[in-house]
């Protein structure tokens, strides 16, 4: 392994929603649920064990992953319903950018990154009803929707958006091909955590848990249509699952031993599955990187999943979802490509989500501007050939959180990395306290767990981190030339 081919490879990205780092068992020996096709994944190529998603929350992390471009230097939350796309027209794209080399580009699931949705309200000065949203009928449905994946390099998009946001609907390229006409009602309540549905318009007999096969039936279907085209392909699979509302299909019902969370996570691998082996059937697997990871850590669900079933989301990080802590942006980060990363190897270098637009721009052989983002090239990782690439990495979530990172030491610019609640019990059988220090310091080396705070201890690397951040804030990471701005 490590011989570069001469046609551009295929690239598949997979990107779980909410998907915590202990919920692999190729991560986590103590995880309660089945992941054999992850696991496969990982046998087959290199498993990352100290990468980050850019954010906790969801928008924030997508816009960094497409563009190579950390989310905080223009935003911090996420696109709200009906909100408009977080791009701007100066944006490169991953899409865009394999697109010029000749690629077929399709996303298909879960989008969240905004919308013009505005273009299709009958009156423009329209503005949702307070508790009940927009009503269906204060959108034309026959017109174009810009402002989404097509104006972002894709060639082709279907998805419902959001899971839980409206509409409740799909939408095909910049089309809702079926209207809705009812406002959003529940289906059964969900057999773990709260609906989470925003209000707003659906199409009559919308399923939940109807999305995440009719997903991966479509992700299938434009895999074996590459089979007589040939372009190489990028398909970005932005999943659905396991982010709430938690509604696995029926036939997944018992599949984990940690209920239904476990049973959608075991959903999600199958949907992994379906996609190698189409790659399998179609002679393609061979000629395709294939890259998995998560959005962010798990919901805040996971804390009385614990209780309930002993099983730890996080894998034994502090934190959940929106938490600079560890856990809210620690990310499983597989990638197999056969012939060039070799199988079963595991790296801990410090890699970012941010860097995967200059690794696969290396990989297919396309150059970046040297001003492109703030990604990093981690194909000298991939290919075995350095250890690592990534000298610091900026940690955000909201506009007041932040933390950096510098090999072992981490550290927080507030008392405490927490946004999502700890309960009680939590914090008190990890030994969770209060801090009475402005900033925390971790050796994440010797307390991967975050429980100490070394900051009184090492001032000196406290002024040094303070240094760091402020420099790649304002200039870039000192390992690319010219920086960000």
């Amino acid at each position: 392994p490590g011989a570069m081919p001469a046609r551009p490879p295929n690239v598949v990205l997979l990107y779980a929603d909410d998907l915590g780092y202990g919920d692999l068992a190729c991560y986590s020996a103590a995880s309660k649920i089945p992941t054999p096709h992850l696991d496969r994944l990982a046998a087959e190529g290199l498993r990352c064990t100290d990468a980050h998603s850019s954010s906790g929350i969801c928008t924030p992390s997508r816009f960094a992953l497409l563009t190579g471009r950390h989310h905080w230097r223009r935003f911090h939350e996420i696109v709200d319903s009906f909100g408009p796309p977080a791009f701007t027209d100066d944006d490169l794209t991953l899409a865009e950018l394999l697109r010029r080399r000749g690629y077929a580009t399709a996303c298909i699931g879960k989008w969240h990154l905004g919308w013009d949705w505005r273009a299709l309200l009958k009156d423009p000065e329209a503005r949702p009803t307070r508790g009940a949203g927009y009503a269906a009928q204060a959108f034309d449905w026959t017109r174009p929707i810009p402002g989404g994946p097509l104006a972002r390099g894709f060639e082709h998009y279907f998805g419902d958006d959001v899971p839980n946001f409206p509409p409740y609907a799909w939408i095909e390229d910049d089309r809702v091909p079926v209207a809705p006409t009812v406002a959003y009602r529940p289906d059964p309540a969900p057999p773990e955590g709260r609906h989470e549905g925003r209000p707003g318009p659906m199409v009559a007999g919308w399923r939940l848990d109807a999305v995440m096969p009719e997903l991966t039936r479509r992700a299938v279907a434009w895999i074996e249509a590459r089979a007589a085209d040939d372009r190489p392909f990028f398909l970005y699979f932005p999943f659905t699952s396991p982010h709430a509302p938690i509604v696995p299909a029926a036939a997944f019902a018992g599949a984990s031993d940690a209920g239904p969370y476990g049973d959608f996570v075991a959903q999600t691998d199958a949907t992994v599955g379906a996609v190698l082996r189409a790659l399998d059937e179609t002679g393609l697997a061979d000629a395709t990187i294939v890259v998995f990871s998560s959005d962010n850590g798990p919901e805040h669900y996971a804390y009385e999943r614990r209780r309930r079933f002993d099983h730890d989301s996080a894998g034994g990080l502090r934190g959940l979802k929106r938490d600079v802590w560890e856990g809210g942006h620690r990310v499983p980060l597989l990638v197999r490509w056969p012939g060039v990363v070799a199988p079963g190897r595991t790296s801990d270098a410090l890699v970012g989500q941010v860097d995967l637009m200059a690794t696969l721009a290396a990989a297919v052989g396309a150059p970046l501007p040297a001003t492109a983002g703030d990604g990093v090239d981690q194909l000298p990782v991939w290919r075995g050939e350095l250890g690592s690439v990534r000298d610091a990495l900026v940690h955000n979530t909201y506009a007041q959180k932040w933390g950096v990172r510098r090999g072992r030491w981490l550290l927080l610019t507030q008392p405490d990395g927490t946004h999502t609640k700890v309960p009680p019990w939590v914090a008190e059988r990890e030994g969770y306290v209060a801090d009475q220090h402005d900033v925390v310091l971790c050796d994440l080396a010797a307390d991967p767990g975050q429980r100490r705070n070394l900051c009184a201890d090492h001032p000196d690397v406290v002024a040094e981190l303070t240094a760091l951040l402020r420099e790649v804030r304002e200039r870039g990471y000192p390992e690319r030339a010219g920086g960000a701005r």
